[in-house]
Order: C-alpha cells, then structure tokens, then sequence
C-alpha cells in the first residue's frame, strides 16, 4: 500500500515538477511570476483536444501541437504584451499575466465551451506489475518525459550559447548585458519554454483530471507549492519539491477521516512548516538583505 502511494505520488509529483520549472524559467530571467500559466496550460492543451477530436490527427502531431502553442504563447506574451508594458512596475506585470490568462480563458469557452471534457490517455494497456505496485503505462510515460526533460535541460544550461546565456542572465542581469547577451532575446526564449513545458505537462495532466476551463489552475497552484517547497531560485528544487508534493499528497491517505476534507490544506501548512525553517526553501539560495 505504501509503496504504490509513493509511486502515484511520483507520477503526480513530475508533472507538477514540469510546470515548476516552466514558472521558474521566466522568474529566473525576467523576475515576472506568471499568474497566467495555468491559463496558457489549458489553452495549450485544448488546442491538442481539438486537433484530435476535430481533424482526428495522431496524438503525436496533437501532442507537438499543444507545445508549439505554448511556444507561440510564451513568445506573443513576451515580445507583445509585456513589450507594451516595459515600462510598467513589475508588480502590474503580475497582473498583466492575469489579464492575458483571463483572455485566454474566455477565449476558450467561446470556442470550446464550458463543460468537463474527457482527454485520452497517450498510451493504453494493461498495467505494468512490480511485485505488489501497480504503475499505469501512462505514469511510466511520465516518469520517462520528466527524465528526459530534466537531462535535456541540463545539457542546455551547461553546454549551449543559450543556456549559458540564460543562467548568465539570471545571476545578474546588467552584467550579462554588458557581456553583449541579448537580455530581451533571453527573456523571450525563457517564456517560450516555460509555457511550452506548462503545455507538456498539460497534455500528460489532463487524462487524469480531465479537461475545462479552470482545473489546471488548480494544477498550476501545486506547481508554485512546488517551486517554493523546492526554492524558487533553483531549477533541481523544482523537480525535488515536485516529487516531495507529489507523495506528500497522497500519504495524506492515512489521515482520519475526520481531516479527509483538509487533505490539501494539510500538503500547504507542510510547505509553511519547511519555509520557516528555511525560508528559500530546500535546494534555494539563500538571499541576503541589504541594509
């Protein structure tokens, strides 16, 4: 019993780690924290419902659909909205990603409605055993997509112009301009993979819980627990406070019945608990203050 808990729990815990560091990603280089992304998640994701229930295309072609949405996303957000409001603080600029989320939103019921809709699971089949633990064909899928997208990640930062780039910009702005980056460039590339891999995880999300306008919200609200489980500065802390989430979700099994209904307040007051110990989180940095 425990162990299966654990295992769901991981294949729950890597899709929140996903969009963690999508959401990191853009806080890392712009210092803007997306209140849209959960929005643009299901923007994304429906664009991959229609292509397969509408034009009854491959789940592989709807699959790099919904990326490429959240790719074009991320760069319309970017280089159009934001580009207009350069000038604004950047506390507006959190409201302005509301706003575009609120957008996207309505735009989404006009075309696709407001009902829950059903998403199909990419792979089917009898579940794989492992001795007592039972693991769905999609989880493994999961398991794999997350491994691959943390490696991938890191062999960008450490060993390509942009990755360098990209954590060369989020150490010190200025001094990464200096050094002739493309700061504006940077950013635009930071939001495009950061909503593009809100749009992976959406995909693989949402055969689980299912398709309307606001559940990923909901999911996207997991994901920021994640990043500030992890420590919001820290790209590994993501994965690792996604992962912890994840289980901590559902161990919550064994509370009485009694606190069934503070299942996910209790997951939270956990995080409170972690951030007053350590404020930056698990694997942050620790950030001085000046005086």
């Amino acid at each position: 019993m425990l162990a299966q808990l654990i295992v769901s729990g991981l294949a729950s815990g890597s899709l929140y780690a996903m969009m963690a560091i999508g959401l990191i990603l853009v806080y890392k280089t712009t210092h803007i924290l997306n209140f849209g992304y959960g929005d643009m998640t299901m923007f994304s994701t429906f664009i991959a419902y229609m292509l397969l229930t509408w034009y009854k295309l491959p789940f592989a072609v709807a699959f790099l659909g919904a990326i490429a949405c959240g790719f074009l996303l991320g760069i319309i957000v970017d280089r159009g909205f934001l580009k207009m409001a350069k000038n604004a603080p950047i506390t507006s600029l959190f409201i302005a990603t509301l706003g575009i989320g609120m957008i996207l939103e309505a735009v989404a019921g006009w075309v696709w409605g407001y009902d829950t809709k059903p998403f199909p699971y990419i792979i089917k089949g009898p579940p794989v055993l492992l001795g007592s633990v039972v693991i769905r064909r999609h989880d493994l899928l999961v398991f794999a997509i997350a491994a691959a997208i943390a490696l991938l990640l890191f062999a960008m930062f450490k060993f390509t112009d942009i990755g360098i780039a990209m954590r060369a910009t989020a150490q010190n702005k200025r001094a990464a301009r200096l050094m002739g980056i493309n700061v504006g460039q940077i950013a635009t590339w930071s939001w495009a993979i950061g909503v593009g891999l809100g749009a992976l995880a959406g995909v693989l999300i949402a055969p689980i819980v299912f398709l309307d306008l606001t559940r990923m919200i909901l999911v996207m609200i997991k994901a920021v627990a994640a990043a500030v489980l992890g420590g919001f500065t820290s790209l590994p802390g993501a994965i690792v406070g996604g992962l912890l989430l994840g289980v901590m979700e559902n161990l919550t099994i064994y509370m009485p019945a009694a606190l069934a209904p503070l299942k996910t307040t209790f997951v939270f007051l956990l995080i409170i608990i972690v951030l007053a110990i350590r404020p930056q989180g698990l694997l942050g940095e620790s950030v001085g203050r000046r005086v």
